[in-house]
């Protein structure tokens, strides 16, 4: 086995078993799994297809090894692999694994329609009227939400925290859309209509007749709480309370409001104009309505929804952080880091390497999403790599520093 392919099966087996007792779980769909890192993460092939392509059997035995020699409980096969295994269905060539296949015309096997498939007649549909749209925040992932919607045809009433912040979201907003025109996938009536459609305020009180209001500020649970409990006062009854977090309780939020049914998560990907994943989380008061309204919703903007509940890391940040982490611990142990990356963008086709990802990221922010998952699972693979530690220590966050793993100019 050649280095880059040993570098490869360190880093993703683990991450294909962690996606494995994540659908043994059933915290989330084969589908909805796959399309999280596919849209998410701009991966080529989610990880259950993943499997299904490389063989069960493949990934079971080389699994199995690495667990006699680390004892490492990341290590060990899922029980559902081994039963997959034990039943023949061992992926692509053998017709069935995660997935259904047959034999295609051009001689190729594909996916087939089986029990798990879903319908079209499943298809969410709005069981409320969405209108006009509410934003609270005026940075980067809310001005993108903004736009989002307004160039989706709907009212949106955006709140910052001062004037000059408000005016800042349309600058950026009128900047996007020229971008546009530029490149030729725009015009300016587009750009006006998509401007006229917004309203910017410096009072929460503008947003009391949104029939959805999404909120976007900073992942700091006292703010967040503060704001929903003003939602809850300013905002007409029967409107949607999302949050975009992608690490604090959706539940804890929902409690202090009156309507915890109408309350869910929308966790928009940066950059919001760009990135096509939602994941749509629910906490266990969300109501069945406000979940199917807000996954239409997803997909009448042009966005992929996937749906899973209210746990640390959602679908994406669960199962994209401990790979991340063991990279450190790769690195730690002597590989280099520029070798890391470009194995697995070689072996793995992933977009970007590990190290390139967290500087991307943020060292902080990927710290802080480690040690929340960490202290949720109380798997002790998930404890935060030391490496992981210093950098962030060092005030070596990533490219928003100019330093972070890699140095930038």
């Amino acid at each position: 086995m050649t280095e880059n392919a040993q570098i490869a099966q360190t880093l993703v087996l683990p991450y294909l078993n962690h996606a494995v007792r994540m659908y043994e779980q059933k915290y989330a769909s084969r589908g909805d799994i796959d399309a999280a890192m596919r849209f998410g993460c701009g991966y080529p092939r989610g990880p259950l297809t993943t499997l299904d392509e490389l063989g069960l059997d493949t990934v079971r035995d080389a699994l199995a090894a690495r667990f006699a020699e680390t004892g490492d409980n990341l290590h060990k096969p899922a029980d559902l692999l081994e039963e997959l295994v034990a039943a023949g269905r061992t992926g692509k060539a053998a017709g069935r694994g995660f997935y259904t296949y047959a034999d295609a015309p051009d001689g190729e096997r594909s996916v087939v329609a089986d029990d798990e498939t879903p319908s079209a007649d499943d298809q969410p549909q709005l069981k409320h009227t969405i209108a006009k749209v509410g934003v609270v925040g005026t940075g980067t992932m809310a001005s993108g939400i903004v736009q989002v919607f307004a160039q989706a045809g709907y009212d949106v009433v955006f709140v910052g925290r001062g004037e000059e912040k408000v005016a800042g979201v349309i600058a950026g907003i009128t900047k996007g859309l020229d971008k546009l025109i530029e490149r030729g996938k725009s015009d300016e009536a587009t750009k006006a209509a998509v401007l006229g459609r917004l309203t910017g305020a410096t009072s929460r009180e503008a947003l009391a007749d949104v029939d959805i209001v999404v909120e976007a500020i900073a992942e700091d649970l006292e703010l967040k709480l503060e704001l929903f409990r003003d939602f809850d006062r300013i905002i007409k009854q029967g409107a949607i309370l999302a949050t975009t977090t992608s690490s604090l309780p959706i539940t804890q939020l929902a409690e202090v409001t009156s309507r915890p049914e109408s309350v869910i998560g929308m966790h928009f990907f940066n950059p919001a104009t760009v990135m096509k994943l939602v994941e749509v989380v629910t906490a266990p008061s969300t109501g069945a309505d406000v979940n199917e309204t807000t996954l239409a919703l997803c997909a009448k903007v042009g966005k992929v929804a996937v749906s899973c509940a209210d746990r640390s890391g959602f679908i994406v940040n669960a199962l994209l952080f401990p790979y991340l982490n063991d990279a450190c611990l790769l690195a730690e142990a002597g590989t280099e880091l520029t070798v890391i990356d470009e194995a697995i963008k070689a072996e793995a086709g992933f977009p970007m390497g590990p190290f390139q990802l967290l500087d991307v990221v943020g060292n902080d922010v990927s710290l802080a999403i480690q040690k929340e998952l960490y202290a949720e699972f109380k798997e002790p693979g998930f404890a935060p790599a030391a490496s992981l530690e210093k950098v962030v220590a060092d005030g070596h966050l990533g490219r928003k520093t100019k330093k972070g793993f890699h140095d930038y100019s």
